[in-house]
């Protein structure tokens, strides 16, 4: 068979609230996921006589080159649908990693969507949506990939219209975060529960003044102590008039949002000379 190409989107949290936590060591979340523009790009065949699909990346300093996100996805399907097939899965890698940025689950949600095709399965969203579940929290989202807003672990979604057409820079400091590590700090950490009602309002109606006021991320004081970078990208962004500037997902990456592509792209050149950037925009 001839290859097989798709984009795999990035997403931002424009806000994120921990509930709180579980037993089973998750926590309840509530916070609006966007898609973006920016992304990776999967190139997958088939391929015969071969005991496991395998993942190779362009990013060498990954170090992964089997067993993935996306490697499970295959498989979690072939338990469901019952194929034998195996895949080579050649991830042109852009997004950073441990970045909050979902970029192995992009990776996954997308390999699902396309074996899906590929085989002609006849599986809906739904059902991918299922299987998604046993391979990751976030890889839900990226099934249908619009903006939405989740709560439970991100497997309750509902869809919300954003009103304005935002450019986003995104900004990343050379260290990531573990998701683990932030999660654990954070729940030894009491802050103030973060406002989604009103972040929704914002987005649905277009009100920039109640989004930046409202905007906020319950995992960014965790993050914040084990990369302290985060915040000298904040206070920057923020130094140069940008006024709706937060951490994604559980970080490192900040972004900044605005329907002035000028002024990020003033703010995007600062930047570029110490950090990981790069200017992209919501998808709706």
């Amino acid at each position: 068979m001839r290859n097989y190409t798709v984009k795999s989107n990035a997403k931002i949290n424009i806000g994120l609230d921990v509930t709180e936590s579980r037993e089973d060591g998750y926590h309840n979340l509530d916070m609006v996921m966007v898609p973006i523009q920016f992304h990776d790009t999967l190139i997958i065949k088939e391929i015969k006589n071969k005991p496991d699909t395998y993942v190779t990346m362009d990013d060498y300093s990954l170090m992964v080159f089997q067993h993935n996100l996306a490697a499970y996805a295959v498989d979690e399907l072939a338990a469901k649908y019952g194929f034998q097939n195996k895949y080579r899965i050649m991830i042109h890698k852009l997004i950073p990693i441990k970045a909050g940025l979902g970029g192995g689950s992009s990776n996954a949600a997308n390999t699902l969507k396309a074996v899906n095709n590929i085989l002609k399965l006849g599986a809906t969203d739904e059902e991918l949506i299922e299987i998604s579940k046993k391979i990751g929290a976030d890889v839900p989202f990226f099934i249908k990939n619009t903006p939405v807003r989740c709560r439970g672990v991100g497997e309750k979604m509902e869809p919300i219209n954003i009103k304005n057409d935002y450019w986003v820079l995104i900004v990343k400091p050379k260290q990531g975060c573990s998701t683990k590590e932030v999660f654990k700090l954070s729940d030894s950490t009491k802050r103030k529960h973060v406002d989604i009602d009103s972040i929704v309002k914002a987005l649905e109606e277009g009100d920039d003044e109640l989004l930046a006021n409202s905007l906020d991320n319950y995992l960014e004081d965790a993050a914040i102590q084990l990369v302290p970078e985060i915040q000298v990208i904040k206070d920057k962004l923020k130094d140069m008039g940008l006024k709706i500037v937060c951490m994604t997902g559980s970080g490192s990456t900040v972004f900044a949002l605005s329907t002035n592509k000028k002024e990020l792209k003033k703010a995007a050149a600062v930047m570029e000379p110490h950090y990981f950037t790069e200017l992209t925009r919501i998808l709706k």
